[in-house]
């Protein structure tokens, strides 16, 4: 237990249970599990199950106990067609649960929130991030309030209306265009992480390549966020509803991992640390020499 004043917990420290694999290109990346708590009423995947401040706080240390690096809190739905929320509102979904959270969490936490009011008392709370699914689109105080903080901030790459063009270059060009903007508003590069927005503005096809081209994403200069958990496109190439489509993020988590992302973003943190591991003693060439037979 921590002491009773709310403070940043630094992340390569926090992050003891992280895991180091070796990507396809030798290089070495620790990858963090970031549990997913939504204190909302209509998420699309567990939405109104831990809408109380008491079940969120059970099932965010629940993830803790199942391995998790990081917990990631959010208060307003980010799925398709979800309603959106007053600062007031989600402020009162999120206060509770993050007062207990940063006097008692022995992990880091980021907040999943757009906006910067919202961010800036969530930091005052003592949260180590910021994850923001518009990526300052909106809101380009954003950027000011993460870089006064020092803070984490995982930067989503988002858009309107207007759909991706084939191929991807656009994704490519506009995260380069937003880690541009983050360091340019003062954002220390080792604390920006970039995420491609799976699922955002994006349909099943272009999730797809979206993925095939995070080789060309983790070569951007930036740690890299992926979430993919219990998404729509997964339950659409396998024809699984949202309770059934545990496999198919494990799929995905793996080639992730070895593609050198640092950060999963995950409801289910057992199952997928439970790979980082495996992925790891495969890996683990320590263990040549001490083969007892085929």
């Amino acid at each position: 237990m921590l002491n009773n004043s709310p403070k940043f917990i630094e992340p390569a420290i926090a992050s003891s249970l992280a895991w180091s694999v070796i990507g396809k290109k030798g290089n070495t990346v620790r990858t963090k599990v970031m549990g997913i708590l939504n204190v909302t009423p209509d998420s699309f995947s567990d939405g109104g199950i831990y809408f109380s401040p008491t079940d969120a706080l059970n099932h965010a240390y629940r993830l803790v106990e199942e391995g998790a690096d990081w917990l990631d809190v959010g208060a307003e739905s980010t799925r398709p067609g979800h309603q959106s929320v007053t600062s007031e509102e989600e402020w009162r979904r999120l206060q509770p649960v993050l007062k207990d959270l940063a006097l008692h969490c022995p992990i880091p936490i980021s907040v999943d929130t757009y906006k910067p009011e919202i961010a800036a008392r969530a930091l005052e709370c003592g949260v180590s991030g910021i994850n923001d699914v518009w990526g300052a689109l909106h809101h380009k105080e954003m950027l000011q309030v993460v870089s006064d903080a020092n803070c984490i901030y995982f930067w989503m790459h988002n858009r309107d209306s207007r759909p991706l063009g084939n191929g991807l270059a656009e994704l490519l060009q506009e995260t380069r265009s937003g880690i541009e903007r983050c360091l340019s508003a003062g954002i220390a590069r080792e604390r920006l992480v970039i995420d491609p927005g799976i699922g955002f503005a994006k349909d099943t096809h272009q999730n797809l390549s979206a993925l095939r081209i995070l080789p060309h994403y983790t070569k951007l200069g930036q740690s890299v966020l992926l979430g993919v958990s219990r998404k729509r496109f997964i339950g659409e190439i396998l024809s699984a509803d949202v309770s059934d489509r545990l496999e198919g993020n494990l799929a995905i988590a793996a080639y992730a991992i070895m593609e050198g992302v640092e950060y999963l973003r995950v409801h289910d943190v057992k199952a997928t640390v439970r790979v980082c591991r495996m992925l790891e003693a495969v890996q683990d060439k320590e263990d040549d020499g001490q083969q007892n037979g085929p």
